[in-house]
């Protein structure tokens, strides 16, 4: 049975609607109700009628840990704590070695994990994190993605407002990736072991600026939008953790500015382009936020 934390986030539901796809039981975690309408989080059953656990579980309660825990074998570990640090997948890799049944963790990290710049380290809580789960004993699988393209919703009430959106990384090129590459990617990890022991940057095929990010977002959207999408450089938002200062500086000094074919490697096909995974949620933008 397969743990999938996060489960109502951008890439956890992404990786419960895949699994459901494909008749792949797992469990559904969150500290949420299960939403309604999502598929493969809603209840309706998959192609083999099978329908997925859901589990109400917070990674600050050991007890809920280790109830979602019960006869799992692989987790698809997901964390996103308001501040950053390791605690949350410390928390869960202790509850999972009590248990006793896990045997791999699959964990969503985030592209430059490690690398040192500014006299800081890049993504230092998912590198303790990291670190942690490699000497556990388990076996294991990182997944370090650049910025998602999806991140550009979070925009949509500007966007619709005509305001500018903040750029907060200047001419920086990213290899912006589909969220729902990284889950494949992700949910092959989980189903076989051909990729334990490996660290994947899943990134999307080509490099971006957000300039070009919003030029893309004009061409596609014109019609729904009948606006321009303008951009307005930002140095970064005020009162941030010092680690997220880091990453942005990182990414705005050209840091994630690299293509890997690990999507192509692993799944056997390219990777989807931005403009497809604007074409493809339209109607998300044209909804009035």
């Amino acid at each position: 049975m397969i743990l999938v934390t996060g489960a109502t986030g951008t890439i956890g539901s992404h990786v419960a609607r895949q699994l459901t796809e494909r008749g792949v039981p797992f469990r559904a975690m969150s500290r949420r109700e299960r939403p309604d309408g999502v598929p493969g989080l809603d209840g309706a059953p998959g192609p083999d009628g099978a329908q997925p656990d859901w589990i109400r579980a917070d990674f600050d309660d050991p007890a809920s840990l280790a109830t979602a825990l019960t006869d799992i074998e692989t987790v698809f570990l997901v964390t996103a704590p308001p501040t950053p640090t390791a605690a949350h997948d410390l928390a869960l890799l202790t509850a999972a070695r009590a248990a006793g049944s896990v045997r791999r963790i699959v964990k969503l990290s985030a592209i430059g994990t490690g690398e040192q710049f500014d006299g800081a380290t890049v993504g230092a809580w998912h590198h303790a994190a990291e670190q942690a789960i490699e000497a556990s004993g388990l076996a294991w699988t990182m997944l370090r993605p650049p910025s998602f393209a999806s991140n550009v919703l979070f925009y949509r009430a500007l966007i619709h407002a005509g305001e500018p959106i903040p750029n907060l990384v200047g001419d920086a090129r990213q290899a912006i990736v589909d969220p729902r590459d990284v889950a494949a990617v992700a949910v092959a990890a989980l189903t076989g072991d051909a990729h334990d022991g490996q660290r994947y940057t899943v990134t999307g095929p080509e490099l971006l600026t957000f300039a070009d990010q919003a030029a893309v977002l004009e061409r596609v959207l014109e019609r729904v939008l009948q606006r321009p999408v303008k951009v307005a450089d930002a140095p970064g938002p005020d009162a941030v953790p010092a680690a997220i200062v880091t990453e942005i500086g990182w990414a705005r000094a050209g840091g994630a500015a690299y293509v890997t074919d690990h999507v192509r490697q692993v799944l056997g096909r390219p990777a989807g382009t931005f403009e497809q995974w604007v074409r493809d949620h339209r109607e998300s933008f044209a909804a009035t936020p």
